[in-house]
């Protein structure tokens, strides 16, 4: 065999312990595999002397994870510190300008700064893998860049936030409202230190963005992901979805259309038998369509130390191989810059509302929605006080900006009280 392939590894959290912990248990089947011997030279975290379970006295410590991307005994940098910003950025920068390879689960830190990163890594001769940072231990990455290298895609979408799925999931199985669900994902621990990353949708979002620049040549654009979180989710639209053969999932979308790229991470109902619809609880799926391949369907863990740590060893393997692709899947400088196409591709949606129980209230709306160019496919009416009636309307095929008008519209009527929800079914 050759030489040992070293590694740095910045970030002794979950799944930092969780790549020690492959490398020190089966060392043969990794070197069998990589066609070289695996080793961690030197390590680096916020605290030297927290017990972490594992003894590290064999490897080298280095307070600053800019001083270990640095170290002439690393070959490969391991980046698991997390963050857009700061150290983790810093010393990215430094591996690649030291001519290092990098391994990283840091989705944030690539959406914001992937296309300036790949750039200067294709510059330095060196190669940025991110497998980990998106959808845990599924391999959609490589799927991407290798399985379905040969295929022009038209449309990459999935759930890709275990925590938001859980809750929803969680809200239909046991009938309890959004509030209560999140306090127990909360006192679980599922949440980010921030909530909002998860249930605003930003950290699938950052997902999202990825796989749109490998699956349609473009430059990361995650600030044209148009987001829209669970919050407003209620368990009377869970149960109503559920009565007309719908689950609510956070679908993450994008295609390229006539218009430009679309990207969005919302709320959609999608059909209750679909592979979609049947997945529960905290996994993750992700769904490509390519011309000659057809529908591909991955599925599986998309968090925790040892999906997460598994990801980052098939990059580590790759590297180990000598197996070198550019970081989305062709040169950086050929990414092109997406134009952003907000919602373009026309689709049923759910609209729930509450009107005035008078006479003539439905009448409004439906003239609104006729003037709106919108059709209606479905409606029903559940139970009601003496004031006000809950209605469910599904809508045929149209556009948001067409729904947008239409919802606006419902102010001059007098008769919608609040503000209604609207839901994209999305076909899968």
């Amino acid at each position: 065999m050759t030489a040992p392939l070293r590694l740095g590894i910045a970030g002794l959290g979950t799944v930092g312990l969780g790549v020690l912990d492959i490398v020190r248990k089966q060392p043969d089947l990794l070197a069998h595999r990589a066609g070289r011997p695996i080793e961690i030279t030197g390590i680096s975290a916020r605290s030297h002397n927290k017990d972490r379970g594992m003894d590290l006295s064999g490897y080298a410590w280095e307070a600053d994870p800019v001083a270990l991307a640095k170290r002439d005994d690393v070959d490969v940098f391991v980046e698991l510190i997390g963050g857009d910003t700061g150290p983790a950025l810093d010393a990215t920068k430094a591996a690649i300008s030291a001519g290092k390879d990098v391994v990283t689960a840091n989705k944030a830190m690539l959406a914001h700064h992937g296309q300036d990163l790949a750039e200067t890594a294709e510059k330095a001769g060196a190669v940025i893998r991110f497998e980990a940072a998106v959808a845990g231990g599924i391999p959609v990455v490589k799927a991407l860049t290798e399985g379905l290298a040969g295929n022009v895609i038209t449309r990459v979408m999935g759930v890709m936030n275990g925590t938001c799925n859980y809750i929803l999931t969680r809200m239909e199985s046991a009938g309890l409202p959004y509030d209560e669900v999140f306090a127990e994902a909360d006192a679980l621990g599922y949440l980010e230190a921030d909530p909002n990353l998860d249930v605003g949708g930003i950290d699938a979002g950052h997902k999202l963005s990825l796989l749109a620049a490998i699956a349609f040549g473009t430059k990361v654009s995650f600030d044209a992901v148009e987001l829209e979180g669970i919050g407003r989710i209620t368990i009377e639209d869970i149960a109503q979805a559920a009565d007309m053969g719908y689950k609510i999932k956070l679908l993450g979308v994008a295609q390229m259309t006539g218009r430009g790229l679309e990207q969005r991470m919302s709320p959609c109902l999608v059909p209750d038998d679909s592979p979609l619809g049947q997945l529960q609880g905290g996994t993750n799926m992700v769904v490509i369509e390519g011309d000659s391949a057809g529908q591909i369907v991955l599925r599986g863990a998309g968090a925790g130390r040892g999906p997460t740590a598994s990801a980052v060893m098939a990059d580590v393997i790759d590297l180990a191989r000598g197996f070198r692709v550019s970081t989305f899947g062709r040169p950086a400088t050929a990414l092109t810059q997406a134009i952003p196409a907000k919602a373009a591709a026309p689709a049923p949606y759910y609209l729930r509302m509450t009107l005035q129980d008078k006479p003539g209230a439905l009448a409004k709306v439906a003239t609104v929605l006729g003037e709106a160019g919108i059709s209606v496919d479905r409606m029903r009416q559940y139970g009601h006080s003496d004031a006000t009636a809950p209605v469910l309307i599904v809508t045929h095929k149209t556009t948001r900006d067409a729904l947008d008008h239409a919802i606006t519209g419902f102010t001059d009527t007098k008769v919608v009280v609040g503000s209604p929800v609207a839901i994209r079914i999305e076909s899968v």
